[in-house]
C-alpha cells in the first residue's frame, strides 16, 4: 500500500474531488437528456392520439379564464364564428428559415359573445414594421375553423403593445383588447370558407425522438472518460519512478572509471600581468638549474 501513498496529497486529493465532481455533472447531464427524452415521447404520442380522435367542439376543451392543461395541449378542436378584423394582434420575430416574419393571431367572435384566438399563420415580412392592414384578410363573414390547441405563453414577452406582441398569452391579449376570450389559443388547421389569400401554415412539431438519446449517451461518456483519465494517471504515477514507486534494478555491468581531467591552466591576474618579473623567464624544468649553477661555477674556476 506505500506504492499509493502520494494519493493522500493535497494535490491528488484536489485532482480526485475534482474528476468526481465532474463525473457527477455529467451524469446529471445525462439523466436530464434522457428526461427529455420521455417527455418527448409522452407528447408525441398525445399529438398521435389527438389527431387520431379528430375535432371536438371549443366548448368542450377551452373555457374563459382558464388555461388548457397539458393533456388538453395539441387537440383538435372546431369553432365557428366571424372573424375581428380590427382586433388583429401581430406575433413578431417569427423567423422561418433565416427569412423574416410574423405569426398573425385573429380573435374569432363565438355566438357567446366570447373570443378564440386563432393564429391564422405565418407571413414574410419585417418583424417590427408589420401592421393589421400589412396581412392578408381573413375570409368574411361566417367561418368554421379547426386548429390545435395551444397553452399559454408566460414572461416578459407576452407584454402586449399597440397590438403586437412576442408571444401568445390569451389573458394580456383579451385585456388588451377588452375582450373576454378563451383560455388558450389555436393553431389554424383549416378554415371555410377559404381565404383570397392563404397564410403560411404554422409549423407543427416533429414527432421523431430528436437528439436527446445520444446527447445522453455522450454526456455518460464523457463522464466515464473523467474516471477513466484518473485511474490511468494514477497508473502512471505508480510506475513512473516518483516517491512511492518501485526501484529501479541496479546495472550488473561494472561501472567504468572516468577519464582523468587534464589539469586547468592558471590565469595571470592583471597585477601579474602588469609587473615585471622579478626572476628571468626560464623556460628549462626546475630539476636542471642545480646542474647548470655547478656548471657555471667551474666554469668561473677555470678562467681564474
Amino acid at each position: 500500500m506505500h506504492r499509493l501513498r502520494f494519493l493522500v496529497s493535497r494535490r491528488w486529493i484536489v485532482f480526485a474531488l475534482v474528476v468526481v465532481f465532474l463525473a457527477w455533472v455529467a451524469l446529471r447531464l445525462g439523466e436530464w437528456q434522457f428526461h427529455r427524452l420521455d417527455d418527448r415521447k409522452e407528447r408525441n404520442s398525445i399529438i398521435e392520439r389527438n389527431e387520431r380522435a379528430g375535432a371536438s367542439p371549443v366548448e368542450d376543451v377551452l373555457s374563459p379564464d382558464t388555461d388548457p392543461g397539458e393533456e388538453d395541449e395539441w387537440r383538435i378542436v372546431e369553432a365557428t364564428g366571424t372573424y375581428a378584423v380590427d382586433d388583429t394582434v401581430i406575433v413578431r420575430y417569427r423567423t422561418r428559415e433565416g427569412e423574416a416574419g410574423v405569426d398573425v393571431v385573429v380573435p374569432l367572435e363565438l355566438a357567446d359573445g366570447t373570443s378564440l384566438l386563432v393564429d391564422r399563420g405565418w407571413y414574410a415580412t419585417d418583424n417590427r414594421g408589420a401592421t393589421s392592414e400589412d396581412v392578408p384578410a381573413p375570409p368574411e363573414g361566417e367561418v368554421t375553423v379547426t386548429g390545435w390547441v395551444r397553452r399559454d405563453a408566460e414572461g416578459d414577452s407576452t407584454l402586449v403593445t399597440d397590438r403586437s406582441t412576442r408571444a401568445v398569452d390569451s389573458g394580456r391579449i383579451g385585456e388588451a383588447l377588452g375582450r373576454e376570450v378563451l383560455g388558450g389559443w389555436v393553431d389554424l388547421r383549416s378554415e371555410s370558407p377559404e381565404p383570397a389569400t392563404a397564410l403560411e401554415p404554422v409549423e407543427l412539431p416533429e414527432l421523431d425522438n430528436g437528439p436527446h438519446f445520444f446527447y445522453g449517451l455522450q454526456w455518460w461518456f464523457f463522464g466515464a472518460m473523467a474516471i477513466f483519465g484518473f485511474f490511468y494517471l494514477v497508473y502512471d504515477e505508480m510506475r513512473g519512478g516518483r516517491p512511492g514507486a518501485p526501484e529501479r534494478t541496479p546495472d550488473p555491468r561494472p561501472a567504468q572509471p572516468a577519464a582523468p581531467r587534464k589539469p586547468a591552466k592558471k590565469r595571470r591576474t592583471w597585477r601579474e600581468m602588469i609587473e615585471p618579473d622579478d626572476e628571468p623567464d626560464d623556460p628549462s624544468p626546475a630539476s636542471q638549474r642545480p646542474e647548470e649553477t655547478s656548471v657555471d661555477r667551474e666554469h668561473h674556476a677555470r678562467q681564474e
